[in-house]
């Protein structure tokens, strides 16, 4: 067995590499039995609301990344069996706590059929049922390890139509307000911004450009949050490093979103009409995802530059 260690300037970072570990051993046969039994119980209670999920990530492009989180999840998980065999099974009081949490949610998932009759704390209360099982099932130290792979999942769950239309909303007047700024540098062109209207005069002929909610960006940013938690979460780094690395998706997908924005204008304007819209205003979109791929691996490069990893093999002293 080899240790491998991770030394910052400061010191910090150590981690060791264990022998390999199979999920065999880590839960056992009666472990999957249990998984087994859990999951159908799981599955026939909020039968509907998993399949509401599936429907939207397949008709709903805004929500087509929800088929790749559940196997981000597992992976996190898999990369983090060592831990979870170290971690082990207990039972104390935090399982109780867990048996709470299951209970709630239940009564969360009831109270949103009536008499609330809201379809999303039900998907709230799947996630918290899960979250309570595993704790109950398993215990704090488990948890631990597993949290986050389990709270992931929100990144799958569709928001109200609603509230997507607010939270879109700001983000389609920037990128408006923005598009004038720089339409508005190209001689003889009068432009202004009316909330997410773009209305405009240019060489005798007036026009106006809508920023859709599909131009919102909140595809793009949903997809790059999630991809940053993951990266964050895999990488051995200090917590501060994290938070800058998850962070910095916001302002990136804004920038990306803001720049489809403004290019599509401009080919509206001085080329044609027809790249505003069908195929070439989805791949316009489609380009933005390696600028902010480019972007976020420029962030990570400056911060390895800050904590510098360094392995060091040594033989283990019997």
């Amino acid at each position: 067995m080899e240790i491998e260690k991770s030394i910052s300037p400061a010191g910090r970072g150590r981690r060791i590499r264990s022998e390999t570990v199979t999920w065999d051993q880590i839960i056992g046969p009666a472990g999957w039995v249990k998984i087994v039994v859990l999951g159908v119980l799981l599955g026939w209670l909020y039968w509907g609301e998993l399949r509401y999920m599936v429907d939207n990530w397949i008709n709903n492009a805004n929500w087509s990344h929800g088929f790749i989180i559940p196997v981000f999840s597992l992976y996190f998980l898999h990369q983090r069996r060592e831990q979870l065999y170290k971690a082990g099974r207990q039972f104390d009081w935090f399982n109780w706590v867990g048996l709470v949490m299951v209970v709630l949610s239940i009564l969360m998932f009831l109270v949103s059929i009536y008499p609330l009759k809201m379809g999303y704390p039900k998907l709230i209360a799947l996630l918290m049922t899960l979250f309570g099982v595993v704790l109950f099932c398993c215990g704090w130290r488990v948890i631990r390890v597993t949290w986050l792979p389990i709270l992931f999942l929100f990144f799958a769950m569709p928001i109200p139509a609603r509230w997507y239309e607010s939270l879109t909303m700001q983000p389609r007047i920037w990128a408006s307000q923005v598009s004038v700024v720089v339409l508005g540098l190209i001689p003889q062109m009068e432009v202004t911004a009316n909330g997410v209207i773009i209305e405009g005069f240019y060489k005798g002929q007036s026009f106006n450009l809508s920023v859709a909610e599909a131009c919102a960006g909140m595809r793009l940013m949903m997809a790059f949050l999630a991809l940053g938690v993951a990266m964050a979460y895999l990488s051995d780094r200090p917590f501060w490093h994290r938070i800058i690395l998850v962070v910095s998706t916001l302002p990136i997908a804004l920038f990306c979103n803001f720049t489809r924005v403004v290019i599509t204008g401009l080919l509206y304007v001085l080329v044609s009409p027809i790249f505003a819209k069908g195929g070439f205003h989805t791949t316009l979109g489609l380009l933005m995802l390696p600028v902010a791929f480019f972007m976020y691996w420029v962030i990570a490069g400056i911060l390895n530059r800050v904590y510098e990893e360094v392995e060091v093999q040594e033989p283990m002293h019997e």
